[in-house]
Parts: structure tokens; sequence; C-alpha cells
């Protein structure tokens, strides 16, 4: 048995998940495991960075299915790339919504407007001020 190995307990600690979440993505193939202590499972230390991007990807929208198409991805594969594409302008929606909602939700701790959702600053920042088609 190496030494610098993990066993289940530590990377499900490190790693922020559940040991089912690290046996559910070693049966998807998303990671897999050094071998046995006894009866726990251990694994290499770059598994930790493994699962920071898989944390990563399932945050971003990605099912388990793209994420193992993803850690796959070699650039000759066009299909993946225009994926990958797409979701980062997903993401670059969801993230000026995010930050308008941010912005409003800021604004409206410190807004005297009855009622605040009617204050035009509060419209305004959560985008709502914006011409309608």
């Amino acid at each position: 048995m190496n030494e610098g190995w993990l066993d289940i307990a530590e990377v499900a600690q490190w790693a922020g998940l559940a040991p089912s979440a690290l046996r559910f993505y070693e049966k998807k193939g998303l990671i897999a495991s050094a071998g046995r202590n006894g009866l726990r499972r251990t694994y290499h230390p770059d598994v930790l960075e493994r699962l920071e991007l898989i944390t990563c990807a399932r945050e971003a929208g990605f099912s388990v299915a793209e994420i193992d198409r993803f850690l796959a991805a070699r650039p000759g594969d066009p299909d993946l790339r225009a994926r990958m594409a797409d979701r980062a302008a997903d993401l670059d929606e969801q993230i000026g919504r995010l930050t308008r909602l941010r912005d409003s939700l800021r604004h409206a701790a410190v807004c005297d407007h009855e009622p605040i959702v009617k204050c035009p600053d509060f419209k305004q920042a959560l985008g709502n001020g914006r011409a309608r088609p």
C-alpha cells in the first residue's frame, strides 16, 4: 500500500462530497480508485483535482455523461467543442442575470421606496427597466 494514497473518507472530506458520490463517480468511470486498504477504497491524491473539475462542471449544469465526454475530450472532437462553446455562452447569460439580481438585492437592502419592487433603481438593477419588444 502506497502511503501517499487517500482513503475514501479523506477524499470525501477534502472534496466536500459524500462517499456515495465518489462510488457513483467511480461506477460511471469519472474517477478510479487506486485499490483498497482493507475494505476501504483508496485514491491517488490527483483524484482531488479531477473531483474539483467534476464538481465545477456539475455546478455549471453539465450532466455526468457530458462530463465523461469532456474529461476524454481531444482537440479533434468538433461536436464536443461546439457544446462547450454553447455552454460557455449559456453561463455568460446566467452570470449576467445573477449579477443583475445581486445588484438589485444590494439596492433593495438600503432602499426606502414603497414598495421596494416598484423602485425604479431596483427595477433598473434587476434589468426590468430596459425596453421590452
